[in-house]
C-alpha cells in the first residue's frame, strides 16, 4: 500500500502527464488512505483560539456600514454570511454610486486557512486583507486610514469595544481595526461531511461522492487543490495549456499577478481558490465569468490538465463537491446592529 501511494504521488506531482490516471480499487477500499495523503480535516489543525473581545469587535466592524465612505456597504455586503460568505454576483457594487469591484468577491468562509489573500495573492493574511477593500475607491471608498479612525473615535460603542480588546491607551487604530476583523474571520471555519470522512467516518460520503473524489484525484486536480482548504496555498497560471478567455468567454483579459510584478512569466497567474462551499459560491473564476459549476469543472480539466472530462466524471466530481458544503451558526450570521 505504501509503495502504491508513493508511486501515485510522484506520478501526479512530478510526472505532469496529461492523461488521466486510474485508481484501481474494489468499491474504493483504497480511496480513503489515498485521500488522507492529500487532504486534512479542519479538526487536525492546530488553530489558535481568537480572543473573544477581538472577535466581538471584529463582528461589529464586519457588519458596520460606517466602514464605507458614504455608509452604503459593509464587509458583509460583498461577503454575505447568510449566503456562504459571498454575494453571488459577478462583481460587487461599491460604496459610491455606479462603482463595482474589478474581480469576483471570494468567500470569507475558510479564508483564514489560505496562505495568501486576494486573487493576486498580494496580502499575507486575513488581517492584511481586511484593510484593502476599505481604502479602495471602487469598494469601501474610505479616503485614508485616519478618516476612518476619526469616525470611529466619535462612536461611544467603539470606544468601549476597542478598549476591551486592545486596552485603554488610544486603542482605536487602523491596525487594531483590521486585526479585529481578522480575528472574527478566523472563526468562520465550519466543518463539513468531507471532514468527517477524513476523520475516519467512511460512510459520511455517498457512493457517487466517493466516485467523484476518486475522479478528482485521478484527474490530477489535487496538484493545486489539496490540503485542509482544498486550495488557497499557491499562485498558478490560469490556462496552463490554453488561453483561459477562449473557454470562459471573459469580456476582458485579466493579466493577474503580472499587474503587480510586471514579470512576463507571471502573466495570468492567480491564487488557487479553496473549494470548500464551492457549490454555494457561484459565479466562478477571478472574473465571475462562469455561472455553472459543471461548466467550470470541465473548463478546469481542459485548461489546467489538458483532459476532456466526461459528463459522468463532471457529474461525479460536482457531487463530491457537495460534501464540502458547511455553514456557520445562525447566531453568527446575525448583524449586531439588528434587533
Amino acid at each position: 500500500m505504501k509503495k502504491y501511494l508513493i508511486i501515485f504521488g510522484i506520478s501526479v506531482f512530478f510526472g505532469c502527464k496529461n492523461e488521466k490516471k486510474e485508481i484501481i480499487e474494489d468499491e474504493y477500499e483504497n480511496l480513503y488512505p489515498t485521500a488522507t495523503t492529500f487532504f486534512q480535516p479542519i479538526s487536525s489543525l492546530d488553530l489558535e483560539e481568537p480572543d473573544a473581545n477581538k472577535v466581538a469587535l471584529g463582528k461589529h466592524l464586519f457588519f458596520d456600514t460606517r466602514l464605507s465612505g458614504e455608509g452604503n456597504i459593509s464587509c458583509n455586503s460583498c461577503h454575505n454570511l447568510n449566503t456562504f460568505g459571498v454575494d453571488n454576483m459577478r462583481f460587487s457594487p461599491g460604496d459610491a454610486p455606479g462603482t463595482v469591484g474589478g474581480r469576483n468577491s471570494p468567500t470569507v468562509f475558510h479564508a483564514s486557512l489560505h496562505k495568501m489573500q486576494f486573487w493576486d495573492g498580494r496580502a499575507e493574511d486575513v488581517e492584511e486583507q481586511a484593510g484593502g477593500p476599505i481604502l479602495n475607491p471602487l469598494e469601501h471608498n474610505i479616503k485614508d486610514e485616519q478618516q476612518l479612525v476619526n469616525r470611529l473615535k466619535e462612536v461611544e460603542m467603539y470606544q468601549e469595544l476597542f478598549s476591551k480588546a486592545y486596552g485603554d491607551d488610544d486603542p482605536i487604530t487602523f491596525s487594531n481595526l483590521t486585526n479585529a476583523i481578522g480575528a472574527f474571520e478566523r472563526t468562520l471555519i465550519p466543518g463539513s461531511r468531507f471532514d468527517k470522512y477524513l476523520e475516519g467516518d467512511q460512510e459520511a460520503l455517498s457512493k457517487q461522492e466517493k466516485k467523484g473524489l476518486n475522479a478528482f484525484i485521478a484527474s490530477g486536480c489535487i496538484t493545486c487543490h489539496s490540503g485542509p482548504a482544498l486550495g488557497g496555498q499557491m499562485l498558478q497560471k490560469f490556462g496552463l495549456f490554453h488561453d483561459y478567455w477562449k473557454f470562459t468567454e471573459s469580456e476582458e483579459v485579466d493579466l493577474g499577478l503580472f499587474d503587480i510584478s510586471e514579470r512576463e512569466s507571471e502573466k495570468y497567474f492567480f491564487k488557487v481558490p479553496g473549494l470548500r462551499n464551492v457549490v454555494k459560491t457561484a459565479p466562478y473564476f477571478h472574473d465571475g465569468s462562469v455561472a455553472d459549476l459543471d461548466t467550470a469543472v470541465k473548463i478546469m480539466g481542459k485548461l489546467q490538465r489538458n483532459v476532456d472530462l466526461t459528463d459522468e466524471e463532471v457529474e461525479d466530481i460536482v457531487a463530491f463537491f457537495g460534501s464540502l458544503t458547511s455553514d456557520i451558526p445562525e447566531e453568527v450570521k446575525k448583524s449586531p446592529f439588528k434587533s
